[in-house]
């Protein structure tokens, strides 16, 4: 099997992969970015991707999914083919062949279990370090393992983001396969599983998203926080669960907080998630830190680091796995693009940012503004305009209620900040705001992804 052909059997996988693992990807996005693009030739270490031409536009859309996604597909389609690859966007041209070879591109006849699960097949307990902080999830959910559905039904994982409960619920799926090829397992995020929801409803073919979830022996829902608002995702889910738990099939959830902190979520489904055993995953402590980080130098790096430098990184980065990691990735790219001999000098150069947003964080409007046009993919300069496109008055409407909310600035204080716009309507765009949110669960979800990026660690 060449690399185009191997890369294309697990293309959509690595798509899903980047949607789950980056929560701050939006639907919308991911349906306009991401889903279109397809695997073109393979060439001197270098993916191309294509962009259909509606989508590439004049190269706006290219300029966008490059500056957005690049890096993105750049680690996770090198991690998935086990090989360090440069990545490039190019308009798609029907006409032309994109293959290195002539030969045919023949699919696999039969995608594994895992591929067929949505589970990543780099998240397993082998790859996991235990610690103080989890050890109590990860025996049970070992324990679940060997008598899923039989023991602990719900088990229920919580904590704070990038702190692998996403990581353990792939590992209990996979090992639930590799001990029993027959069982059917289903990993899928909340978000998808309300897309999902909404399709069906749009179709009037409910019926065929009830039998695919209710037929499964395995069902693994993660950041079920995110169907808290949207009743009829709520209630398939509830009906869902029912059917599966009465089945004794295995049902594993995760969540930011225990159910009895999740605010206005049904209490039919709050009863239910606590049936069986809710653990909490904690931040590591300094030896995690020490030995995750090993681990992934190790793993995932190919390359010895100095204990001096994972100390160094351990002791300044502690809120979570994503973060660590993310720092010697930071670490690692300097020895790569400009083959330096990592030190600890070295090491604090290349995370300094890193620890300044460690430190607690002066919100601004101007901050509010800038996280804000970046996750709605328009300008400042749009936002604080006097123009009214249809685009833009919702997110600026956004900012003013966030100003408000986060800040101690008043409505002219806002109106200043965004463009000069008066008392009255700022307090209209709050108000606007305000309202929706008791009515709009995707809006909701929109603010709370926002103040986490606007308010890191929140």
């Amino acid at each position: 099997m060449t690399e185009r052909e191997k890369l294309i059997n697990i293309w959509d996988s690595i798509k899903l992969r980047i949607k789950n693992e980056n929560r701050d990807i939006s639907a919308v996005a991911f349906d306009t970015w991401i889903r279109p693009l397809k695997v073109g030739k393979i060439e001197n270490g270098t993916v191309y991707l294509l962009v259909p031409p509606e989508h590439a536009g004049d190269g706006t859309g290219i300029n966008i999914i490059k500056k957005n996604y690049s890096s993105l597909f750049k680690v996770t389609i090198s991690e998935s083919m086990n090989n360090i690859y440069e990545i490039e966007f190019i308009e798609e041209d029907p006409s032309e062949d994109y293959s290195n070879d002539s030969s045919n591109i023949v699919m696999e006849e039969e995608p594994s279990a895992i591929y067929q699960s949505n589970l990543n097949e780099k998240y397993t307990f082998d790859t996991f370090v235990v610690g103080p902080n989890n050890q109590l999830a990860v025996s049970a959910a070992k324990a679940v393992v060997e008598r899923p559905g039989l023991v602990y039904n719900p088990l229920f994982l919580y904590g704070g983001p990038g702190l692998g409960k996403t990581h353990l619920m792939h590992a209990i799926g996979a090992s639930i396969i590799k001990k029993d090829p027959t069982k059917i397992v289903s990993y899928v995020t909340s978000e998808n599983f309300t897309n999902e929801v909404i399709g069906y409803i749009q179709k009037g073919d409910i019926q065929k998203l009830r039998d695919k979830y209710r037929s499964v022996d395995v069902l693994l829902l993660d950041d079920v926080q995110f169907i808290i608002g949207k009743e009829s995702t709520q209630n398939e889910f509830f009906n869902s669960f029912n059917e599966l738990h009465s089945q004794n099939k295995a049902i594993i959830l995760s969540s930011d907080k225990p159910p009895k902190d999740l605010e206005i979520l049904d209490e039919r489904l709050r009863s239910r998630f606590e049936w069986g055993l809710t653990v909490d995953i904690t931040p590591p402590d300094y030896e995690t830190r020490m030995a995750i980080l090993r681990q992934y130098a190790t793993n995932q790096l190919g390359f010895e680091v100095k204990d001096e430098v994972i100390q160094y990184i351990a002791s300044n980065i502690s809120s979570n796995i994503r973060e660590l990691e993310g720092a010697l990735n930071k670490v690692s790219a300097r020895k790569s693009l400009y083959n330096e001999e990592i030190n600890v000098s070295i090491a604090e150069e290349a995370i300094k940012d890193m620890l300044k947003e460690s430190e607690p964080r002066k919100i601004t409007p101007e901050i509010i503004i800038s996280e804000v046009a970046k996750y709605y993919e328009i300008t400042k300069e749009a936002i604080i305009s006097k123009k009214r496109p249809k685009n833009v008055v919702y997110p600026r409407q956004i900012c003013m209620y966030l100003c408000r909310e986060l800040t101690d600035t008043s409505f002219d204080e806002i109106g200043k900040a965004i463009g000069g716009k008066d008392h009255a309507t700022v307090m209209h765009g709050y108000n606007i705001i305000k309202d929706d949110l008791s009515t709009n669960p995707s809006l909701r979800d929109d603010i709370e992804k926002l103040k986490k990026k606007i308010i890191p660690g929140q």
